[in-house]
């Protein structure tokens, strides 16, 4: 079994933008120790010792959880009682993770530069002069990817982050695609070959959905759910006809009855404001099948609606999938209110910890609830993938 987590102390002075990335080093942490190497790449075990690839034997499940009462109120003082969680619908046994320590972090902040990110270029630039303080002492190695049709990495891991404002900063608009699955198991793949004392999270600059990619949507559902890579991101939607047709294929947000579990009227706060739901259709959806069907038809279920959602909206769902948090980029006002809500959010997440008691090899769906569910709300990691005995991959039938 792997060592317990540990969670990293972020000072109280730092600038807003500074915590985020300090923040994520928080939450950066093994989710399941389950993964392997796309074809074609050098795998964790050859590129460093350090990586070896994990399988079911050592299959500590980590879930990031943000609960806020119904008004948007965070919440930060329940007990690992107070939640319960079940893995494709068999209730597990959660531990409530509170050792502290100050484990280094390697990040990749993935820029979109293809399609219609031309006009967002120079808003990416705003992130360079962050850079500087943004991981105070922590020991880091930060990379750059820049994609469009193709993925290419930009700066490889240094913990030089003039060279990374550098490269951010000197970006040229690329090709009509925006290959954003391509780019994240790209990134993904980096990461791997990072030491496995080091914690992995990814900060995503994209469009919502994606235009090119070779990758299919299982093997990317595959790379992003079974590794310990958090991912947080900030998506413009594209006025491309072509995607917009696409995502149309798998957007259904049709109401259940009203008041129940498939209803998508939540009621309204305090203040008479009509509450938005946290999680999209889908995801609601297959929260309120997940116990009236047995484990292996939800796992199935599960992993459709996660590859659908990767159609309709990625920069939703890999946040989803991971524990993240995802925001709508409309331009730099925005993307700092959004960094800012990272940083407020990332330190009031609870993280939960659990040992499957069924690890059947390929994707489990999670879902976590409070037992008091009347006035409070949690959002948190929804899925992960387990490999066979001998690392590979094993998807549902």
């Amino acid at each position: 079994m792997e060592r317990h987590l540990q969670r990293l102390l972020c000072p109280h002075t730092m600038k807003p933008v500074t915590t985020i990335l300090c923040s994520l080093a928080l939450l950066a942490a093994p989710f399941v120790h389950a993964q392997s190497t796309a074809p074609g790449t050098q795998s964790p075990s050859e590129a460093n010792p350090q990586t070896a690839s994990i399988t079911v034997r050592s299959n500590l499940v980590i879930v990031p959880a943000l609960v806020r009462t119904k008004s948007g109120e965070l919440v930060y003082t329940l007990k690992a009682d107070d939640f319960i969680l079940t893995d494709n619908g068999v209730v597990q046994k959660l531990r409530l993770e509170q050792d502290t320590g100050s484990e280094p972090l390697a990040m990749v902040i993935i820029a979109q530069t293809g399609g219609d990110a031309s006009a967002h270029l120079d808003q990416y630039q705003h992130l360079g002069p962050m850079l500087d303080n943004m991981l105070g002492g922590v020991d880091h190695r930060v990379a750059v990817v820049g994609f469009d049709s193709t993925p290419i990495l930009l700066h490889g891991f240094t913990s030089n982050l003039d060279f990374i404002s550098h490269s951010l900063d000197i970006l040229d608009p690329g090709d009509n695609h925006a290959a954003v699955l391509d780019a994240i198991v790209y990134a993904v793949n980096l990461l791997r070959q990072q030491p496995t004392t080091y914690r992995r999270a990814i900060l995503l600059l994209s469009q919502t959905t994606d235009s090119g990619s070779h990758v299919t949507e299982l093997d990317a559902l595959h790379a992003i759910s079974d590794t310990n890579t958090v991912m947080y991101s900030v998506g413009f939607h594209t006025t491309g006809t072509e995607s917009r047709k696409e995502a149309a294929k798998f957007n259904d947000d049709t109401p259940g009855p009203q008041h129940g579990c498939f209803s998508r009227d939540m009621g309204t706060d305090a203040d008479g404001n009509k509450i938005q739901p946290t999680e999209s259709a889908g995801s609601q959806d297959l929260n309120c099948v997940e116990e009236l069907l047995p484990p292996l038809r939800l796992a199935h279920i599960a992993e459709i609606a996660a590859r659908n959602a990767l159609r309709k909206n990625i920069s939703e769902s890999v946040a989803h999938l991971t524990g993240g948090e995802s925001f709508n980029f409309k331009n730099v006002k925005t993307l700092d209110r959004d960094l800012f809500t990272i940083a407020n959010h990332i330190p009031n997440r609870y993280v939960l910890s659990f040992v499957p008691t069924s690890p059947t090899p390929g994707f489990h769906s999670i879902v976590l609830k409070l037992r008091d569910e009347s006035k409070l709300s949690v959002e948190a990691r929804n899925g992960y993938w387990v490999n066979a005995d001998d690392g590979s991959a094993t998807p549902q039938p």
